[in-house]
């Protein structure tokens, strides 16, 4: 099954997180791939440290792409393609996550033709979920589920700061 978490609203990489938390509760092999996410987030030192079957990595530089992405941000999104590839075919994991994957869609640092053809090699066992605004509709196409996170009222727009422990 393929998932898709878009739109512009809060809580595509929450419920990402979510969905691998209680995968791995019940005994599933998870890998969680973040692209265009160089920094720890907290979700991070909690997969890493408390959570052995959550595999986790980071496809991204420690800041946020600009409109002009730099050669880092392509390099580092192909090698997460590469990666997702890989994992696919390892057969060790029943959830695989690519988290943002659709921003790095969105600033072109992959094809969607490479990320399609994933999609199509994907096992039938695999859980694969797809985060990140700019949802392809392609992409959408070939999904099982979609969910979009639409922004009704956000505290942002109030001036109010990323928390710890909330936002990041």
């Amino acid at each position: 099954m393929i998932h898709i978490y878009t739109g512009n609203g809060k809580g595509k990489t929450t419920a990402a997180i979510g969905l691998a938390v209680r995968a791995a509760g019940s005994g599933m092999n998870v890998f969680f791939g973040q692209f265009v996410k160089g920094m720890a987030y907290n979700e991070v030192s909690v997969f890493t440290e408390q959570m052995p079957l959550i595999d986790h990595e980071l496809f991204g530089r420690k800041c946020f792409i600009n409109r002009d992405p730099e050669h880092e941000d392509y390099e580092a999104a192909k090698a997460g393609l590469k990666k997702a590839n890989n994992i696919i075919h390892s057969g060790k994991y029943s959830l695989i996550v690519l988290d943002e994957l659709n921003i790095a869609l969105y600033y072109k640092l992959i094809a969607l033709q490479d990320v399609l053809k994933l999609i199509d090699e994907l096992p039938g066992h695999i859980e694969l979920v797809i985060t990140g605004r700019y949802a392809p509709q392609e992409l959408i196409d070939k999904a099982d589920l979609v969910t979009e996170m639409k922004e009704v009222k956000h505290y942002y727009k109030q001036d109010i700061k990323a928390r710890k422990g909330i936002e990041f």
